[in-house]
């Protein structure tokens, strides 16, 4: 009698081969560089995510030290922000209380990084409660750029100027660091080994992308939802989504990324939320026919984005709000493991 196999046994190791290969693909996956690029226009989340890594991740990247590196950029944050509000103030032809005038001359004959005192701390909770500048404060985003965490900053400065202040992962957060260059580097999450670079995204920043582009394995996009009626830092007479939409056009079609997975991160949903009630879409896009509810509003400007794709990579999208360290977790893991899993098709 022969000892050949029978027909079930070799079907058996016929299925435990392909297993044994994609296995293999598997794990040579990922044990390769896996490099995500995070790019959009300027103040739209990039940084405030790519700073949520380091605390998300298992190799964390925090320390006190990172931490009190943030206490001069939190202070310089409350004086430029409020220098912003009194200049828009005198731009809208609002005039302050009498009581307030003392301490808008001070602050405006302060240099550009004066020493935090006591002193000017109290001269910033003067004008900060002034009613013209709460009134020029609600007209944020049409008229002039602030901010979004101006507000938190002004409500919190006193602890900023304790002389044991330590920042905490919100304030860290919510700081605003221009980002210019590059940054980046090597995280660990949901046991993925991965490289993340940031880079500034004013219009200055992005002939510096070019640098950037090489292997690639996903590109991560971020558009701030509630900055549809707002104008560039850098002219104001540019509106923001639109000039996100023009640059995301270019990058998605670009032949450097052709093949390449895109994410866009649809940020600021919480601030969209609350403004979407009150100021219409229709200010950015006039063919926008639908209510004031803020998932048709958000899925309508998605698919403004989405629909500019030619491109053969796949497009994913979330809906985030980078400040939320919770809703971060749940949404990169969520983009991470639909990334992977494309590209794990690709190789097998």
């Amino acid at each position: 009698m022969g000892c050949g196999l029978s027909v079930e046994e070799k079907e058996n190791r016929k299925v435990s081969k392909k297993i044994d290969q994609e296995l293999k693909q598997h794990q040579k996956l990922w044990e390769s560089e896996v490099k995500f690029l995070l790019l959009g226009t300027g103040e739209s989340g990039k940084s405030t995510f790519f700073k949520q890594m380091k605390i998300l991740a298992e190799n964390a990247q925090i320390s006190n030290e990172d931490l009190m590196a943030f206490v001069p950029i939190i202070q310089n944050n409350c004086v430029s922000e409020i220098k912003v509000l009194i200049r828009a103030m005198e731009n809208l032809g609002f005039e302050a209380d009498h009581a307030s005038q003392g301490s808008i001359d001070f602050l405006k004959n302060t240099g550009d990084v004066p020493a935090f005192s006591s002193e000017l701390v109290g001269h910033i909770k003067t004008v900060w409660a002034d009613k013209s500048i709460k009134e020029t404060y609600q007209r944020r985003g049409i008229t002039f750029a602030i901010s979004d965490s101006a507000e938190y900053f002004f409500e919190n400065i006193d602890k900023y100027l304790e002389p044991n202040y330590t920042p905490t992962q919100q304030d860290m957060l919510r700081c605003r660091v221009r980002t210019t260059g590059i940054e980046e580097a090597e995280f660990v999450f949901d046991g993925l080994k991965f490289r993340m670079v940031d880079v500034g995204g004013q219009r200055s920043e992005r002939k510096k992308w070019i640098h950037c582009l090489d292997c690639v394995t996903a590109v991560l996009y971020f558009v701030a939802l509630s900055e549809y009626d707002q104008g560039l830092r850098e002219d104001p007479t540019i509106n923001r989504m639109q000039e996100s939409l023009t640059l995301f056009d270019g990058i998605c079609n670009s032949p450097w990324f052709w093949n390449t997975t895109f994410v866009i991160f649809f940020n600021k949903r919480d601030i969209f939320q609350e403004k979407i009630q009150t100021v219409d879409l229709k200010k950015c896009f006039p063919d926008y026919t639908g209510s004031n509810d803020w998932e048709q509003a958000a899925n309508f400007i998605r698919d403004k984005f989405t629909e500019k794709n030619e491109a053969p990579h796949p497009i994913f999208s979330h809906y985030t709000v980078a400040i939320d360290t919770e809703n971060i977790t749940l949404v990169f893991k969520a983009a991470k493991d639909t990334i992977m899993r494309g590209l794990l098709h690709d190789v097998l």
